[in-house]
């Protein structure tokens, strides 16, 4: 069987809402509406004779301990298969961002292996595993403009494409961890906004009203975990030709809504000179099943 190919974009929350209880699993309650940006990390599955990850360029961490082994490993036990292929990950997005790198991976990587072994993306099977694997990575599945709820891995709704402009900066600092993130939420919790008018924006595809509803309430806890976050934030926000800017996920990277796709190369420029690092990029729709 010829080798399948799954393009995943990355993600920003253009909100995120932690609420301070938890579910039975020790989960917080989230809301979640995540959009996919252009900047792309590649999947490539074959045939092998048993299970074998490798990422390009390579991690820190064995491929036995990634979410693409795990999502390769469970989607195999749950459809009564071997995990009989060779998975390759050939990254761009970078990690500990709050873009989603790793939740993208293992979501390509049960894209690819829904489509070589015969059922659907939102198959529940298949489902069931990306949310063992991960929060994210059910979004990762068919990334299009989505509220989730949850623990930020229920699907509620989608949203047609909003294109955006976007200037991505992260500060030179690293940040703490999502686990990390979210014990330093919980030892002061900010409530969270409500989403509804930002999911009204959506559906509309109203952009400037889209812009005008962002909001994180985790981006306190990233600040104080990487202080260096928040003033790429502060800076991000002075800048011209920039309408909006936050902190996504639970860090360190920020995004900055942009005037044009020409405003987001100046801010781009600006935020290189600094020494940080950057990409000018733009939201998509939806990415089908094979991106």
């Amino acid at each position: 069987m010829p080798a399948t190919v799954v393009e995943t974009p990355c993600k920003v929350n253009l909100h995120l809402g932690v609420h301070a209880e938890k579910d039975v699993r020790g989960y917080h309650r989230v809301d979640s509406v995540m959009v996919p940006v252009a900047l792309f990390d590649a999947v490539r599955v074959d045939d092998a004779p048993a299970l074998s990850v490798s990422f390009s360029p390579a991690l820190g961490t064995a491929p036995e301990k990634t979410g693409v082994w795990r999502a390769a490993e469970l989607l195999a036990r749950e459809l009564g298969r071997e995990p009989d292929v060779r998975v390759e990950v050939r990254t761009r997005i970078p990690e500990h961002a709050g873009l989603g790198g790793s939740s993208a991976d293992a979501g390509a990587t049960l894209r690819a292996l829904a489509a070589r072994w015969g059922v659907g993306p939102r198959d529940e099977r298949v489902v069931r595993v990306a949310r063992r694997v991960g929060a994210d990575v059910a979004f990762f599945l068919r990334p299009e403009p989505s509220l989730l709820t949850g623990a930020g891995d229920v699907l509620e709704r989608t949203f047609p494409s909003v294109e955006l402009p976007l200037a991505l900066v992260m500060p030179n600092a690293p940040g703490g961890s999502t686990v990390e993130a979210y014990a330093e939420f919980d030892r002061a919790p900010v409530a969270p906004g409500d989403p509804s008018e930002l999911c009204a924006a959506l559906a509309a595809g109203d952009a400037a009203r889209v812009t005008a509803s962002l909001s994180n309430n985790l981006a306190p806890a990233a600040r104080a975990l990487c202080p260096e976050a928040g003033e790429v934030e502060d800076w991000l926000r002075g800048r011209p030709g920039v309408l909006a800017a936050q902190i996504t996920g639970s860090g360190t990277c920020s995004f900055a809504v942009c005037a044009s796709s020409a405003a987001a190369d100046s801010v781009v420029a600006d935020a290189v000179a600094r020494g940080w690092r950057a990409w000018s990029t733009k939201t998509v729709g939806s990415c089908g099943e094979v991106c």
